[in-house]
């Protein structure tokens, strides 16, 4: 078997892997549950389904000759933002819509998976191949979307296959680690794929700064809290304090106080506040609340990036915290692990960097306080994908508890925008030296 044949029986296997694991996602859910929208930045779990779908029906465009779409109904509402398709379906009025029902969607699910699978068991350019490797990374990147609108749906009531929660005591003390500055290359450096916006590689200068051990925990967020943070203007950016008077945030989304006492509701039910666990449901504004009430500073992302990746006995980046081995259930939280939570923090021991930084993947997504843009140098590799949100994001880094492993890599950008908390997000902080 030739080089080209196994990396293609490859993507093969890894798209049949990825369409399997969508599917289960969504088989505890009741039929009722599928076209619901909970809110206009959520979408149904029909909608989803479909537009994974539909987004291999456009690679089969731009690769099969004459393709034509299976239906121009359902091509109108499972468009998301790609206006070379025509207009986008409103994305606040996804659950409005009885039609396609639950039955033609899945019923769409498998026709397309069946028309992929024929292509892909045949050869490919490479041009081809990239594009369908794209669009498995996409319908990675809706997994863990679609697992954010399950909580809003359904929280407890969804019951995901979950494994023992880990449950390793934290009795880790908050350590400010020093990391070097000068001359550090940031961006992805491995051979496989990632997107656009990871590449180029380029130098960054750093000053010498401090970075915490691990991310903010619930036990520090409560201190912020009970120490009248989120009704003291001082701490906040003035768009922050907006949102936090027109929303009426008095804690992180899904925090409910009881007789005295805070609570959170998850995929395990309604539960007391653990202090050990990574704080989550925080905004950007939070993170930057939070920060200036502590007298810290979020860090940048090539900060972030160098305190996960850089070995300095090695004078070397590594892809992950922890080396070039790809991540297990020993490394991090991340979807496969099943835990569908956060994790008392240093949980995963084999998951460190190599500055002792614990969990830089997995759990929690990480503000930084780097506005989302192209590296310089930046070329665009995907039509209307990632470039035309160069505007009004920032950057989270180290992927969450929704994050499927095979997604996930150290130079991964994610982002946001300032005011957006259902997503898994979390925070550290820096100092300066």
């Amino acid at each position: 078997m030739t080089l080209e044949q196994k990396a293609q029986n490859t993507l093969l296997k890894q798209f049949e892997e990825t369409r399997s694991r969508t599917l289960e996602l969504v088989k505890t859910l009741e039929k009722d549950d599928f076209g619901v929208q909970t809110a206009y930045f959520t979408s149904p779990p029909k909608w989803h389904l479909g537009h994974v779908s539909w987004l291999n029906e456009v690679v089969l465009s731009k690769t099969q000759k004459n393709y034509e779409f299976y239906s121009e109904e359902f091509s109108k509402y499972l468009n998301s933002y790609y206006n070379q398709f025509g207009k986008p379906h409103d994305k606040a009025k996804r659950g409005l819509m009885s039609r396609p029902t639950v039955d033609q969607i899945l019923e769409y699910y498998d026709v397309i998976t069946k028309k992929v699978t024929g292509v892909l068991q045949n050869s490919l350019t490479p041009e081809a191949s990239y594009l369908f490797t794209m669009s498995i990374h996409h319908e990675y990147q809706h997994q863990e979307l679609l697992v954010y609108d399950l909580q809003h749906l359904l929280g407890d009531q969804y019951r995901p296959v979950r494994m023992t929660c880990v449950e390793k005591p934290s009795n880790l003390n908050q350590e400010s680690i020093k990391i070097p500055g000068g001359i550090y290359k940031m961006g992805y450096s491995g051979n496989e794929f990632c997107y656009d916006i990871e590449l180029p590689e380029h130098k960054v200068y750093l000053n010498d700064f401090q970075i915490e051990n691990f991310p903010v925990t619930n036990g520090q967020y409560l201190e912020f809290i009970d120490d009248g943070g989120y009704e003291n203007f001082s701490f906040w950016l003035s768009d922050g304090w907006d949102a936090v008077k027109k929303n009426e945030w008095n804690a992180p989304m899904y925090w409910e106080k009881e007789d005295g006492e805070w609570f959170t509701r998850d995929f395990v039910g309604k539960r007391k506040i653990n202090p050990n666990e990574p704080v989550c449901h925080v905004s950007f504004y939070e993170a930057m609340a939070f920060c200036k009430w502590a007298g810290k500073r979020l860090p940048t992302e090539a900060e972030w990036e160098k305190a996960a990746l850089w070995d300095d006995e090695k004078n070397s980046k590594t892809i992950f915290p922890w080396g070039n081995e790809s991540p297990t259930k020993n490394h991090a939280n991340l979807l496969d692990s099943y835990v569908w939570g956060c994790t008392n923090i240093g949980s995963y021991e084999n998951g460190k960097s190599h500055y002792g930084c614990y969990q830089m993947i997995g759990d929690v997504w990480e503000w930084t306080s780097s506005e989302f843009a192209g590296y310089p140098g930046f070329e665009s590799g995907f039509d209307e994908y990632n470039d035309k949100w160069f505007t009004n994001q920032k950057v989270l880094r180290g992927g969450s508890f929704g994050t499927p492993t095979l997604s996930i890599r150290g130079s991964y950008r994610n982002f946001f925008r300032l005011d957006e908390r259902w997503m898994f997000s979390g925070f550290r902080c820096v100092k300066d030296i």
